[in-house]
């Protein structure tokens, strides 16, 4: 009937260490589960010309999304890189939009947006956003 050195103990610490793992994969979930912003390009406006300062004192983080909203008659969205943005000039291969109601996703770091519509980027149809 004799009692073995260090019984009892392991379970104690395996059950702290089970306690601390679930406090932080309770943390974890906490930290995902923070919901998206959804931003209206250009406000009640919608996507159309002389947003370019539109995103200006916006705080975006990677996974927020970008609703445009515009007549597709008339306009798109193109995501352009920086020469694209600067230029007003579609680069080959550029991803084009066309509904009149499209929402995309951030991706962390700089993302630029255009109308390629003749003459509108030059009219200030264009953003830059950096999102967190």
């Amino acid at each position: 009937m004799g009692i073995k050195v260090g019984e009892g103990r392991g379970s104690a610490i395996e059950r702290a260490v089970a306690v601390a793992a679930v406090i932080g994969l309770v943390m974890m979930s906490q930290l995902e589960s923070v919901e998206a912003a959804v931003y209206d390009v250009g406000g009640s406006g919608g996507w159309t010309f002389n947003t370019e300062s539109w995103p200006k004192g916006k705080r975006f983080r990677a996974g927020d999304i970008l609703r445009f909203n515009y007549n597709p008659l008339v306009h798109n969205v193109v995501v352009v890189n920086q020469g694209g943005f600067s230029t007003c000039n579609t680069p080959a291969g550029a991803k084009v939009y066309k509904s009149g109601s499209d929402q995309i996703k951030l991706p962390k770091g700089q993302s630029y947006f255009i109308c390629n519509f003749p003459g509108h980027c030059q009219s200030g149809m264009k953003i830059a956003v950096n999102a967190l």
